[in-house]
């Protein structure tokens, strides 16, 4: 068992390869002591151009940080004395922390962190911040930051040059649901050239901003407002649903199925065979960062599961065509939801699937969930039986038909 304690005393450079890693606040305020005694202590000192020509000491020895980031940590792993890393905000937090983690280890690190650009943009329009979502588009696919902003109420999005205000707001725009949505750029906190402009989205996608920003989504009621994140459920009753003949994962199974499809945070996750989106639509509202496909080749049924999403406020790439064909367009997923479609359609997704992932599958009949049980490696059969009120008041059981579940691999 270990333990970890703190002192005033300041052991910070102990081991002679320890590196400091200070950040950058983007309330503008200045550098705490023991930060600044750490900077002034470095031979070596790593930053953005910006934060070099603000923060290095005179006469100091810097590198750039640039999108080679193997190549900044081959600079600091190869410089013989003290080398400190200067960050945005917390490095923490979507940061150069955890790279720098991954190639020295936390136990050679010193870390100062400082006001994070989320934290501050929070504070410029007076809100708090600890029922948001915070996703990043820099570095990042952009469609994963879209369908976490769409399942949130209240989120903040860290853009990039590659992915600025205007082309998050166009992909918003696109996927639905978020015109209403107001939305504040926060750009450059905490330099002389700070700027906090409120705009509607159409605005947003219209003009042309500072990739330097952070971007929040408000509710459609003002910045003023504070909303209640969505309810986590799943196993949604049936009849909130647009379906036709009964053709829906009914509510009992569908809980089931997700918790056998062990969604994860962010990914891929097709739903194919997805009559009215049910599995879909539930996955994007329990894991919002999560990009969703729900391929379907019926039309009506593609167009039921598109009005579904958009009742319930979540983000679902509605796909119409014939599987396994119509996949080839779509990214690997790393969850799979088969609802429809007979076994050579399981084995042309199962066949795409994500190293980790997770399929799961739905049957009727015996037969076929036998044969993708021995596909996949394991099966349940899920009966339910439902209470039905009797002419005296009383309770019936009236039982649904059995659904075969089967899923796989092992984790």
């Amino acid at each position: 068992m270990s333990s970890w304690s703190t002192s005033k005393a300041r052991p910070w450079w102990p081991v002679a390869d320890r590196i400091c890693v200070v950040g950058v606040g983007a309330d503008g305020a200045p550098l705490s002591a023991n930060a600044a005694a750490d900077l002034a202590a470095a031979d070596l000192v790593i930053g953005s151009p910006r934060h070099l020509e603000s923060h290095a000491p005179a006469g100091r020895m810097t590198a750039a940080i640039t999108a080679d980031i193997d190549g900044v940590l081959e600079t600091a792993a190869a410089h013989p004395g003290r080398v400190c890393v200067l960050a945005s905000g917390d490095p923490g937090f979507f940061g150069i922390l955890r790279p720098l983690v991954e190639r020295f280890g936390s136990d050679r690190l010193t870390v100062h962190p400082a006001v994070s650009s989320v934290a501050a943009a929070f504070a410029r329009v007076g809100l708090p911040w600890d029922d948001a979502v915070v996703v990043s588009a820099h570095g990042r696919p952009l469609p994963d930051a879209v369908s976490a902003v769409m399942g949130a109420a209240k989120a903040a999005v860290l853009v990039s040059p590659d992915n600025p205000p205007e082309v998050l707001a166009k992909a918003l725009m696109a996927a639905g649901g978020a015109e209403k949505r107001r939305t504040v750029v926060c750009s450059r906190l905490g330099t002389p050239a700070e700027t906090v402009t409120a705009v509607d989205l159409a605005g947003l996608a219209a003009g042309t901003w500072d990739p330097l920003s952070v971007v929040l989504i408000l509710p459609p009621d003002g910045p003023t407002a504070v909303a209640a994140r969505p309810t986590l459920a799943w196993g949604r009753p049936d009849h909130r649903y647009i379906h036709r003949d009964g053709m829906i994962t009914k509510a009992e199974v569908r809980a089931v199925v997700l918790g056998k499809l062990a969604l994860p945070a962010v990914g891929v996750m097709w739903d194919v065979g997805a009559g009215s989106g049910s599995v879909g639509i539930e996955a994007a509202g329990l894991a919002p960062g999560l990009q969703v496909w729900a391929v379907d080749r019926d039309g009506d049924a593609a167009a039921q599961t598109a009005e579904n999403a958009g009742r319930h406020g979540v983000s679902v790439e509605v796909v119409t065509g014939e599987a396994p064909e119509v996949l080839a367009g779509l990214p690997d997923p790393d969850r799979l939801f088969v609802g429809g479609g007979g076994l050579a359609v399981l084995e042309a997704a199962v066949g795409r699937l994500r190293p980790g992932g997770r399929v799961v599958a739905t049957y009727a009949g015996l037969e076929r969930a036998a044969a993708a049980a021995g596909l996949l490696g394991h099966l349940v059969q899920v009966g339910v039986a439902r209470g039905r009120p009797l002419a005296d008041g009383g309770l019936r059981l009236s039982a649904e038909n059995p659904i075969f579940v089967a899923w796989g691999p092992d984790e």
